[in-house]
C-alpha cells in the first residue's frame, strides 16, 4: 500500500491526510525521506559547475522538502496527542536524526562549495533576501562544526547524539510524570470550588477512568484549585506534585539528565571555540553576550523582588485574621493573592470566568487579526489528528494565506505549556506555497453541552499564540529557512507578546467578554476593575519567571554544574529569592531548557521581547489601536519579513529607534517600587 505521507496529498489546501495516515507509516517515512535527502546532496557535491547560489544554497534549501515534510506531521502530531509507539518512534529518530544532520553539516565537500560561494560574494548578483540565506546558511555551518577535523570532528558528532537522547527523555519523564499523578477529591474535599473548578475537575476524573473529581497536573486545573481551595493540606500536597516533576526518583527523574546536557554543552561549545556555552548560544540572538541578558535581568530584579516582599506582607496579615500562624508558604501564595485580588480590585475570577467564553475569545482574536490585517477566518471540515482539533481557512482580499488549526484542550497524551508551530511553512522558492499553522493549548475541557470558559490568564495565553500564529500566516518571503519565526530566539516573542495588548483593549472586551448563560457583556464596572488589575500580584509573576531565566543563564555561562539542583538552589540564595515564591521552572520540569536547544539559555527571550512589545504598543496607543498605518508598518517591517535582516534592524525599522526597560517597568507595574 501507498504510504500516505510519501504520496502527494489531494486533500483540501494539501493538509496532512490524517484520516489515513497510521503509527506505521511513520518510520517508513522518516527512512524514506531520509535515503531522499542523502541523494540530493549527493546531487549537489557532484555537481561539476562552478558552485553557486542555484546550484548549491537553492539547491540546499530543497534538499530536505520530503524529510521536513514527513517531521513536521510526526513532531506535530506527537507533541500534542502522545502514545507508547510515537513515544517510541522518537527516541528512535532523535539520535538518527541528530547524525544525519552532523552528517551534512560535516559534509567536507557541501561546505567547501558553501564557502567558496561565501568568499565570492560580493561579485554576485544577489538579492537582499538572498544575501541574507547565504550569510544564515554559512554561518549555520561553522557554528555546527564544518570546520573541525579528526577526533574533534567525531566527538562533537557524539555529542550533538546524546543531547538528542537526553532532550527526547526529558520531555517524555515529563510527560509521564503529569499523566500519571492526580489527586482524588472526597465531597468534603470540595469546599470552596466554584462550579467551574468542579466541573474541570470531574472531567479529569472521567478522563482518569474514576467516578469522581480529581485534580491533575494541567495548569488550568491546578492553579485554580490552588487559588480556591481552603484545604491547606490539599493545597500542599497538589503543589509539591506539581513542582517535584521530574525529580520523583525511578526511571522518570530528569535530574542526572540535566547534569550530563549541560555537560555535554559546555563541551560542545569550547570544541566550537568559545568560552561557555553561553557565549556560543547567544552569538547569534539580539542580546549577543550573557552580559547584556543579565543586566536586563537585574534591572527587573530588584523592583519585583520588593514588590513581591510588600505583597507577601499583605498575604501573611491575611493568614493571621484567618487564624494560621507560620509563615506564608508556596502553596498559599495563589489562594491569598486570590483573596486579596478580591479584596482589593473586588475581581472573583468565578465571577469573571463566565464572560470568557473560548470560542468568543477566538472571535475577539480573529477579528482583531481582521482589523489590524484585513485577514478573514472561516470554519473548515477536514480531517485532524484528534477530534478536538479545529481549522479555519485564512485569507485576506479573497487570496488564500494560510490553514491555521487550534487544539486547545489539556489531556494526558499532550505535553503540558502552549505553543506554536508549523505543519507547512511559508515559502516562494517553488511556487506560492502558503503554511498550515497549528496552535496548542491546555485549558480544561468543559463537560459535554457546555462551552468552554478561560482564566483571564487563559484568554492571555490563546492571545499569545496567535501572535505567534500571525507571524506565520502573513509572512512572504522567498526562502522557507528564513520565513515567518525564523529570527532569533529573543526576537520571536515580540510579535506573540505584542498582541497580547489587544486583549487589554476595552472596545475588544466589551464586544467579546459575553456571559455564557445570558449573552449580556461584561458590566462596565467589571471591565474596568478587571483593567485596573492588569499589573496585580505583577511581583510574583516577575519573580517566578525571573528566577527561572537567571538560573538557565547561570548554568550556561560558566563551568557545567556538577549538582544542577545544587546550584539552583544556591544561586536562588545569593540573588535573595522570596521563600513563599519558587521558580516558575525548576531544573527537573524546565522543559524550556532541557527538552531541546530551543531555549536553552535563552529563556530569558521572553522578558527581552517584552521590552520591545511593551515599547512597539506605545505607538499604537499614540495612533489609535487598530490604526492603519502603524498596523501596516508592523506587518510590513516585521511580520512578513520572517528572518530576511537581524532582528534590531526589524525592529528599528518599524519603532524608529531601540527601546529600554522603562516601558516594561511601567507595564508591570514595577517603575514605582521603591
Amino acid at each position: 500500500m501507498t504510504n500516505p505521507l510519501l504520496s502527494n496529498w489531494d486533500t483540501p489546501f494539501q493538509i496532512p491526510p490524517f484520516d489515513q495516515i497510521t503509527d506505521r507509516d511513520f518510520a517508513p517515512a522518516f527512512e524514506q525521506a531520509l535515503t531522499e535527502t542523502r541523494a540530493n546532496i549527493d546531487a549537489i557535491t557532484a555537481d561539476t559547475n562552478v558552485p553557486d547560489f542555484a546550484n548549491t544554497i537553492e539547491a540546499l534549501e530543497r534538499a530536505d522538502a520530503l524529510l521536513n515534510r514527513v517531521l513536521a506531521v510526526f513532531y506535530g502530531v506527537s507533541g500534542a496527542d502522545s502514545n507508547e509507539t510515537r513515544e517510541a518512534l522518537m527516541r528512535e529518530f532523535s539520535p538518527k536524526l541528530a547524525a544525519f544532520t552532523s552528517e551534512i553539516y560535516m559534509n567536507a565537500d557541501l561546505f567547501a562549495r558553501i564557502e567558496e560561494i561565501w568568499h565570492a560574494r560580493e561579485t554576485l548578483d544577489l538579492t537582499e533576501e538572498q544575501h541574507r540565506l547565504l550569510f544564515v546558511t554559512h554561518r549555520g555551518f561553522v557554528r555546527a562544526g564544518a570546520q573541525l577535523q579528526g577526533d574533534e570532528r567525531d566527538r562533537l558528532k557524539e555529542i550533538k547524539q546524546r543531547l538528542a537522547v537526553l532532550g527526547t527523555q526529558f520531555t517524555q519523564n515529563l510527560l509521564a510524570d503529569e499523566r500519571e499523578w492526580f489527586m482524588e477529591l472526597s465531597e468534603a474535599d470540595l469546599e470552596g470550588l466554584p462550579d467551574f473548578v468542579l466541573e474541570s475537575a470531574r472531567s479529569a476524573g472521567e478522563e482518569k477512568g474514576k467516578d469522581g473529581p480529581v485534580v491533575t497536573l494541567s495548569r488550568s486545573l491546578i492553579v485554580p484549585f490552588l487559588q480556591f481551595s481552603p484545604r491547606r493540606d490539599l493545597r500542599e500536597k497538589a503543589f509539591e506534585a506539581w513542582t517535584a516533576r521530574g525529580a520523583n526518583g525511578g526511571e522518570t527523574d530528569n535530574r542526572d539528565l540535566a547534569n550530563e546536557t549541560l555537560a555535554l554543552r559546555e563541551e560542545r561549545a569550547k570544541l566550537l571555540g568559545y568560552g561557555s556555552f553561553s557565549s556560543y548560544k547567544l552569538e547569534t540572538e539580539m542580546a549577543k553576550t550573557p552580559e547584556a541578558v543579565r543586566d536586563l535581568l537585574m534591572q527587573v530584579w530588584s523592583p519585583a523582588v520588593a514588590q513581591a516582599n510588600a505583597d507577601a506582607d499583605k498575604m501573611t496579615a491575611m493568614m493571621r485574621e484567618d487564624g494560621m500562624n507560620g509563615e506564608l508558604e508556596p502553596w498559599d501564595w495563589h489562594y491569598y493573592a486570590e483573596k486579596r485580588r478580591k479584596a482589593e480590585h473586588d475581581l472573583d475570577e468565578s465571577a469573571l470566568k463566565p464572560y470568557l467564553q473560548l470560542d468568543r475569545m477566538l472571535e475577539a482574536g480573529f477579528t482583531c487579526a481582521n482589523r489590524l490585517f484585513g485577514l478573514e477566518f472561516e470554519p473548515v471540515n477536514v480531517p485532524l489528528y484528534h477530534p478536538d482539533c479545529r481549522a479555519w481557512n485564512v485569507t485576506k482580499d479573497g487570496r488564500h494565506m494560510a490553514v491555521f488549526v487550534g487544539d486547545y484542550f489539556a489531556r494526558g497524551s499532550k505535553r503540558s505549556g502552549a505553543w506554536c508551530t508549523t505543519m507547512r511553512s511559508q515559502q516562494k522558492l517553488e511556487g506560492e506555497i502558503r503554511p498550515i499553522v497549528l496552535n496548542v493549548c491546555n485549558f480544561s475541557k468543559p463537560p459535554k453541552g457546555k462551552p468552554a470558559l478561560l482564566s483571564y490568564d487563559d484568554a492571555r495565553t490563546l492571545f499569545h499564540e496567535f501572535g505567534h500564529a500571525l507571524h506565520q500566516m502573513l509572512s512572504d518571503v522567498t526562502y522557507e529557512s528564513l520565513s515567518g519565526t525564523s529570527v532569533a530566539r529573543d526576537f520571536v516573542e515580540l510579535p506573540s507578546q505584542l498582541y497580547e495588548h489587544w486583549l487589554e483593549v476595552p472596545e475588544v472586551l466589551a464586544e467579546f467578554a459575553t456571559h455564557c448563560d445570558t449573552g449580556e457583556a461584561m458590566p462596565q464596572d467589571m471591565l474596568k476593575r478587571l483593567l485596573d488589575a492588569a499589573t496585580f500580584d505583577q511581583g510574583f509573576a516577575t519573580v517566578e519567571y525571573v528566577a527561572s531565566a537567571m538560573v538557565d543563564l547561570d548554568f550556561h555561562s560558566g563551568p557545567a554544574p556538577k549538582d544542577a539542583m545544587e546550584r539552583q538552589a544556591e544561586l536562588l540564595a545569593e540573588m535573595g529569592m522570596p521563600r513563599a515564591i519558587r521558580m516558575r521552572h525548576a531544573t527537573p520540569h524546565f522543559a524550556h531548557v532541557f527538552a531541546g536547544d530551543g531555549y536553552s539559555s535563552g529563556y530569558y527571550s521572553y522578558m527581552w521581547s517584552e521590552v520591545m512589545d511593551a515599547d512597539a504598543f506605545e505607538v499604537f496607543k499614540e495612533n489609535g489601536v487598530f490604526d492603519p498605518a502603524t498596523a501596516k508598518s508592523l506587518e510590513d517591517n516585521i511580520l512578513s519579513v520572517g528572518g530576511t535582516r537581524e532582528a534590531d534592524q526589524l525592529y528599528s525599522a518599524f519603532r524608529g529607534r531601540m527601546p529600554g526597560v522603562e516601558a516594561l517597568l511601567k507595564g508591570r507595574g514595577l517603575d514605582k517600587v521603591a
